[in-house]
């Protein structure tokens, strides 16, 4: 090599390669999000939150009438799917704060959206600090989302969080004001999005060019504080107990069986099938159990205490009702204890018409 073409090798800065971390939920959005900025050159990681609400792939994998949905984490399947490694982040602790007193309010059941947000891309942007990457992806859509996505919102998820212009949202960049990693040259703006509202046929498009055919789809994402139903549930477990406070079994027997509430101190949980009732079996030593011994039948789970016999004979004939018994003069069964110990009962099944339409929960 000639020296001055030696001296102009040596002198050729060393391009860094730039690393982002994507806030992966699972869904098609962030999924196309990661895409979009992998094919500009970015290294990039994934980071999956764990609150303990969005767990869809245990309700597919206990209930029968999710028997045609994958039984998969779908924020893993993305990442296998896109060839990055994802950091899954336990914040069960954490996220009770969240959940229990959100600044913003919630949106139409529990959900916090706005503070939940926030407080993820705010746990990101400590990831990028500890680990030494640059920026953070999210898969957001101007418009999409009626609480966190709305024009307005979004600058305040922004600058609350301290994500600020280190925050790029691929799908919507070009209907927001640049970042720093656009700034800087690290991204190229063209090659970024302007999607924005609430159809997804953009991003169907967009999924079909990337050749993305299998993909959950969006209803309120994996959220179960969107849900009507677990809300109704999660309400009346607040109402009922002396604080809000809840561990990680609340919120996860709150997806399983019939509730009924028989008084404020008493609620039992009568599994709807046998994938359930398998479930609610590994509960029997943490909570008094009732089931069926002379007929087939669901398992209930006993959350609080009988104050009266009144109120024992009640849970009795509801959980014979629900025994292929239903319509026998009577169904004996068995009530256990948490220590083990064990009595049984011989009651009339409750008939349809007798069942309190206030204590379903």
């Amino acid at each position: 090599m000639e020296p001055a073409q030696e001296k102009q090798f040596k002198e050729q800065p060393i391009k860094k390669q730039r690393k982002a971390v994507a806030l992966i939920s699972g869904g098609l959005d962030s999924m196309l999000a990661v895409r979009a900025i992998q094919e500009q050159g970015i290294h990039v990681e994934g980071i999956n939150f764990f609150t303990g609400f969005c767990v869809e792939g245990h309700t597919h994998a206990v209930r029968k009438k999710h028997k045609d949905k994958q039984k998969r984490n779908n924020a893993l399947w993305v990442a296998e799917q896109l060839g990055v490694k994802l950091h899954i982040v336990d914040v069960v602790e954490e996220y009770k704060d969240i959940l229990l007193n959100p600044v913003h309010g919630y949106g139409k059941n529990v959900n916090p959206c706005l503070d939940c947000k926030t407080f993820m891309v705010k746990k990101a942007v400590e990831w990028i600090k500890e680990h030494d990457f640059d920026f953070i992806i999210t898969g957001e859509v101007v418009g999409q989302r009626p609480m966190s996505q709305r024009r307005e919102t979004m600058p305040i998820v922004a600058k609350d969080s301290g994500g600020d212009d280190l925050l790029v949202r691929p799908l919507s960049a070009k209907q927001l004001p640049a970042t720093l990693p656009e700034r800087e040259g690290w991204l190229d703006r063209d090659k970024m999005y302007d999607f924005s509202g609430r159809t997804r046929k953009p991003q169907m498009a967009l999924a079909e060019k990337y050749g993305f055919k299998d993909y959950a789809q969006p209803a309120g994402g994996c959220c179960m504080l969107t849900d009507e139903n677990y809300a109704i549930k999660l309400k009346d477990m607040w109402t009922n107990r002396s604080s809000r406070e809840y561990e990680l079994d609340d919120i996860i027997m709150l997806k399983m069986g019939r509730h009924f509430r028989l008084a404020p101190h008493l609620k039992i949980i009568i599994g709807r099938e046998e994938g359930e009732n398998n479930f609610m079996q590994g509960y029997k030593n943490l909570m008094v159990s009732i089931f069926p011994i002379s007929h087939p039948g669901a398992l209930c789970l006993v959350d609080g205490e009988f104050k009266s016999d009144e109120e024992l004979n009640q849970a009795l004939s509801l959980v014979a009702r629900y025994s292929k018994g239903k319509n026998d003069p009577e169904v004996t069964l068995k009530v256990r204890q948490i220590d083990a110990t064990e009595a049984e009962y011989t009651v009339a099944p409750m008939l349809e018409g007798d069942i309190n339409k206030e204590w379903i929960v």
